[in-house]
């Protein structure tokens, strides 16, 4: 249930990519702590309004917005319309992403592009267009879903894994500089979790190595690690990547 009390009451979440799987449950998250929420997808509209019917079931505010995260001046519009329709915004939460999988020999240059254009393409032109509002009010959060494969490395995944990895520097760079405003950037670095996987993803791989807490994660366990990250308590954290992945990967 949504708390109008909440520690994130009367701050403007946009979490991109969350129509479904870890960026939904990191709506779900955000809304259940009182933030208005702006619920973002390519182009799956229907999946989008029903996180907003989600939410708004359960007393909180949200909207949807359609956007390629590639396409400034479409990034520059949501942002207005999240500004003019709920009064700022506060948190940004850059998940959106595509999981190609393909040899590298195989592998076009748009195949490769695409991929790492969302990734940090997305996150140039949404932080841009976000964090002058955040400085404006001495208060921000920014959170970048990085992710295990790029630590230890996979096959057939080379342009998810350069993806990834710029996110990370993306992550510190602009860490060292909003610090002086209270705003406040940190990378959660998912392991193998049980998502719904998109055809352009392809099969998922085996597992190889098995992590001590023996399963795959599952979204809701990322997202609260988000919501943490979002908190007033968390002010003190960051330039960090915070990795949830069951002890496979310990950082270092």
């Amino acid at each position: 249930m949504t708390d109008t009390d909440g520690p994130l009451t009367g701050k403007v979440a946009l979490v991109t990519g969350s129509a479904r799987n870890i960026g939904r449950n990191t709506a779900l998250a955000l809304a259940a702590d009182g933030a208005s929420v702006v619920i973002n997808a390519l182009e799956d509209e229907e999946a989008a309004e029903k996180v907003v019917w989600e939410i708004s079931t359960n007393g909180g505010q949200a909207i949807s917005c359609l956007c390629d995260v590639t396409d400034r001046r479409a990034v520059d519009n949501m942002v207005g319309k999240a500004v003019e329709e709920l009064g700022g915004l506060d948190i940004l939460v850059l998940n959106a992403s595509q999981r190609g999988q393909k040899p590298f020999t195989e592998m076009s240059h748009e195949e490769y592009r695409r991929v790492i254009d969302i990734s940090l393409d997305g996150a140039f032109f949404l932080t841009q267009a976000c964090v002058l509002h955040m400085i404006e009010k001495g208060w921000g959060r920014i959170v970048t879903l990085g992710g295990i494969s790029w630590h230890i490395g996979t096959k057939n995944r080379v342009h998810n894994l350069v993806a990834k990895s710029g996110l990370v520097g993306f992550t510190r760079g602009l860490a060292m500089e909003m610090a002086e405003h209270g705003i406040t950037v940190n990378c959660v670095s998912p392991g193998f979790i049980d998502t719904e996987r998109p055809a352009s993803a392809g099969k998922r791989p085996p597992l190889k190595v098995h992590p001590p807490i023996d399963r795959m994660g599952s979204p809701v366990e990322i997202a609260s690690m988000v919501r943490y990250l979002c908190q007033p308590e968390a002010a003190y954290i960051t330039g960090q990547t915070l990795h949830v992945n069951g002890g496979m990967y310990l950082g270092g």
